[in-house]
């Protein structure tokens, strides 16, 4: 079997171990940005922005499932359009859910949400097609799954009574800031993806890179059921 080779294990490896902090589980926001959204009211933009941004940024989740997404992507136009999927389904979903106060119980969505790495990892593989014979529409799939990235993080921004006064411009300011959160961290994706893809040993290692996000997927599954259970 094909190993890591040092940079993929670190990149990987780190992703993986985000998974156990506080700040990565269930969208979590920390500590200090949750007593700033209870507690101001009216409508504060640019806060809410660099909010937005800062959680994608750091949204293990969602990079992990924006790797899967890009990782057989080589065109610019690919890319654009299966970000574009993925941003307007956590979009329509995140601002949604907040403004109606529709929500359900936060490590189940998680879990879901591991899954969806999970997913992403086997279609890279073409595990689906070895085992059932056909290629689902993975445009669809990231719409989908994209739906339920914003699920999940609206449910958790329910958790912390954000102020209806001024809620639908802070949401639109705070989902400007996801959007540029995304872009960030895409850029360093595809950038470390460009080098990586340069080298001789890309599909050699590339079968164990989606298994290690495979088993982080799981991981993230695994801790979400079990908070699911003992909360």
């Amino acid at each position: 079997m094909s190993t890591l080779s040092p940079p993929l294990a670190r990149m990987a490896l780190g992703l993986t171990a985000g998974l156990f902090s506080s700040a990565a589980l269930a969208h979590a926001v920390a500590e200090g940005d949750k007593g700033y959204i209870q507690e101001i009211t009216g409508v504060h933009l640019m806060p809410f922005a660099y909010l937005g941004a800062k959680h994608m940024f750091t949204g293990y989740d969602h990079i992990l499932f924006l790797l899967g997404v890009v990782f057989f992507l080589y065109k610019l136009k690919d890319i654009a359009l299966y970000v574009t999927l993925f941003a307007v389904g956590h979009s329509t979903t995140m601002l949604a859910g907040v403004y109606f106060g529709t929500s359900i119980n936060s490590y189940l969505i998680d879990a879901v949400i591991g899954l969806s790495i999970v997913y992403k990892a086997l279609d890279n593989l073409g595990a689906f097609q070895r085992w059932f014979g056909f290629q689902p529409d993975t445009r669809l799939a990231t719409l989908v799954f994209g739906l339920i990235h914003g699920f999940g993080l609206a449910t958790k921004i329910q958790e912390y009574e954000m102020s209806r006064d001024g809620l639908l411009p802070n949401l639109l300011s705070f989902n400007v800031g996801v959007e540029i959160g995304q872009l960030l961290a895409l850029s360093c994706i595809l950038i470390a993806m460009g080098f990586w893809r340069r080298t001789d040993g890309f599909f050699k290692h590339a079968y164990t890179a989606n298994v290690v996000m495979m088993s982080a997927g799981f991981v993230l599954v695994g801790l979400q059921i079990t908070g699911y259970f003992v909360s």
